[in-house]
């Protein structure tokens, strides 16, 4: 009896041990990040922003050593944007293919902590679909004036017009694919910032006031949309009050007249 209770709690200790095993094994690490891709058909600009934690004397080389290898595209096609660098920090905006996010981000963070992580994604689904309107009806515009350059009718001066105008459509056209380009830019790479702090700093203020300073922010901006959602209605309620106050002292009037007679 006892050795059969014994084998049934040591059956049970050897499953509740190899169950915290592998939950163990499979949390994935505090500082882990990877790079992001929308579905097929999304217009998803993905950001991640970093805030690591590291001993001083670390920052200024683990910078050199993290722009390096997006310099020399090591984890991929990989574009330096910005660097910043002052005595007891540094920082680093870079716009790379989302399978470099992962190693470029391990990179940074190495023997040190990451303090602070966002990633977020823009959509940019209705920004395409504008420009790619525009082009369509700037190419439409372009066929009617090539049509129209084939007259034979056309005076010197009609001549000099259309001349003037088709090199404006040119002109608009290569804007608008540059727009394309680059927002098609922004869907195939993720942009990431790397914040580089001194570990004990006393930095941690600063994260708690960028967090309020967000909050607030964010407040303002809720209550000035439901300011400018309440304001028609606003302008719509004040003269039908208006007007239902006239009609019930009207009302009352008349009903104090009657009990005056």
């Amino acid at each position: 009896m006892h050795v059969t209770r014994r084998a049934t709690w040591l059956v049970i200790l050897i499953l509740a041990t190899a169950g915290c095993a592998n939950k163990h094994a499979v949390a994935a690490p505090a500082s882990f990040i990877s790079g992001e891709t929308g579905k097929a058909g999304a217009k998803l600009a993905y950001e991640h922003h970093l805030r690591i934690e590291l001993p001083d004397a670390q920052i200024a080389p683990r910078v050199a050593a993290v722009r390096e290898a997006c310099e020399s595209a090591r984890f991929g096609a990989c574009n330096v944007l910005s660097i910043e660098q002052s005595e007891h920090s540094g920082a680093l905006t870079l716009r790379v293919v989302p399978a470099g996010v992962e190693p470029l981000a391990t990179m940074a963070g190495q023997n040190g902590k990451l303090a602070w992580r966002q990633t977020h994604a823009e959509d940019l689904a209705d920004a395409v679909q504008d420009n790619d309107q525009k082009l369509k009806q700037l190419d439409a515009y372009s066929a009617q004036m090539e049509q129209l350059s084939q007259r034979k009718d056309l005076s010197p001066s009609d001549l000099i017009a259309l001349g003037h105008e088709r090199a404006q459509i040119q002109v608009e056209r290569e804007n608008l694919q540059n727009v394309s380009a680059q927002q098609q830019r922004r869907i195939d790479t993720n942009l990431l910032e790397l914040d580089f702090v001194e570990e004990g700093g006393g930095h941690h203020l600063g994260i708690s006031l960028d967090s309020s300073i967000d909050q607030l922010y964010e407040g303002i901006r809720d209550a000035l949309q439901m300011l400018a959602y309440g304001i028609p209605f606003l302008l719509l309620a004040f003269p039908l009050a208006l007007g239902w106050r006239w009609v019930w002292r009207r009302i009352t009037r008349k009903s104090r007249e009657r009990d005056m007679r």
